[in-house]
């Protein structure tokens, strides 16, 4: 008798097991909808819509890890499931729906068993479909639809028309909700479909090819974004420097002003600083005629 009471008590001591509070799938998807559409309400310059995301995933890390008030492993591995989503995230917000989905479907399978899934392929995932969806998200909302509805809804206004900017937010409107409803649905379901496939040597493959993707990305956004040449010549200008270094490697000085910056954030410089070496820095360069 003392031994199954002194039993009982050992097991009401040891924190509970984890597990994935039960939701159904609608409120989930209803989630990562409606969050979705704030995920720039937070906006910042150092990591632009981190927080925003973390706001459309926080109730799945909450159910995901029920027990981390009284579980110290839990509350552990939550905390750092919070700190994953505070990296650096910037997409078009309709597409977001869909990597917020498929980062909801990773981390329910994280937290059900850590050892089936890598946590830095969630953010490696998140990195390589940045730059594909935004492109394709961009071009279609920003390039395509606005253009259309609010071309139309200018001309009816011309013409005396109330239904000039009714038509073009409307216009506006429809899309964006069916393809933020149905992204969130398709991340979520085929996240959940396929990430029994993505076990051992293929999640491995995966979090590579993502790394690929993701470095190409950052490259293609520092080759073309970043538009730091120099003026300099030598020898009564028939050398010209800019010339020089493009035959050596193209836009060699936008890599070395990457790689500068990027050596100061791993230095744990703030934002605020960043930006006064930045706006100084090139206005001096460029008054020395450095950098044009």
């Amino acid at each position: 008798m003392t031994d199954t009471i002194t039993n009982q008590q050992a097991a009401s001591e040891r924190p509970a097991e984890k597990s994935v509070a039960p939701v159904t799938e609608g409120k989930k998807l209803s989630q990562f909808f409606w969050r979705s559409w704030a995920i720039q309400d937070s906006w910042n310059y150092e990591r632009q819509m981190n927080m925003g995301f973390l706001y459309g995933i926080a109730p799945t890390l909450d159910r995901a890890y029920p027990d981390a008030d009284t579980d110290p492993v839990q509350m552990e591995r939550k905390k750092q499931a919070y700190q994953r989503h505070m990296a650096f995230y910037n997409c078009t917000p309709q597409t977001s729906a869909f990597v917020l989905g498929l980062s909801a479907s990773m981390e329910e399978e994280y937290a059900r068993d850590p050892e089936s899934l890598d946590p830095d392929s969630i953010n490696a995932m998140k990195t390589a479909l940045m730059g594909p969806l935004s492109g394709i998200g961009d071009s279609f909302f920003q390039g395509t639809i606005r253009v259309i509805a609010f071309g139309l809804g200018v001309s009816l206004a011309q013409q005396g028309s109330f239904l000039g900017p009714v038509i073009a937010m409307v216009l506006s409107i429809i899309p964006s909700v069916l393809v933020t409803f149905f992204a969130a649905k398709l991340g979520y379901e085929g996240g959940t479909k396929y990430l029994d496939r993505l076990q051992g040597g293929a999640m491995e493959k995966v979090m590579y090819v993502c790394g690929i993707v993701g470095l190409m990305a950052v490259g293609a956004m520092i080759a073309t974004l970043i538009g730091a040449t120099t003026p300099a010549t030598f020898a009564d200008g028939t050398l010209v420097l800019q010339d020089v270094l493009d035959s050596i490697m193209p836009q060699m000085i936008p890599l070395a002003l990457t790689a500068f910056f990027y050596f100061l954030i791993k230095k744990d410089l703030k934002s605020a600083p960043l930006l006064v070496i930045a706006i100084v820095g090139g206005v001096a360069l460029y008054a020395l005629g450095v950098l044009a």
